[in-house]
């Protein structure tokens, strides 16, 4: 993705905040992974935010 993990971390701990996003930490292959995943919430705040870029955008040109 192209970020820090500073700045990752800092990301999720606000989604967390906002009850968009839970974790999980588990151990493989002797090392820590982090796993992500959106809640309900986090999901349905996703489909907004993708239904309001839709709506700045507006349906494609069959013109073009």
């Amino acid at each position: 993705m192209g970020l820090s993990a500073s700045v990752l971390s800092k990301h999720v701990t606000v989604l967390m905040g906002a009850g968009y996003v839970e974790q999980r930490k588990a151990v493989r292959d002797a090392r820590q992974r982090l796993g992500l995943r959106l809640t309900p919430a986090g999901r349905d705040a996703y489909r907004g935010h993708l239904a309001a870029l839709r709506a700045i955008v507006g349906p494609p040109d069959p013109a073009a």
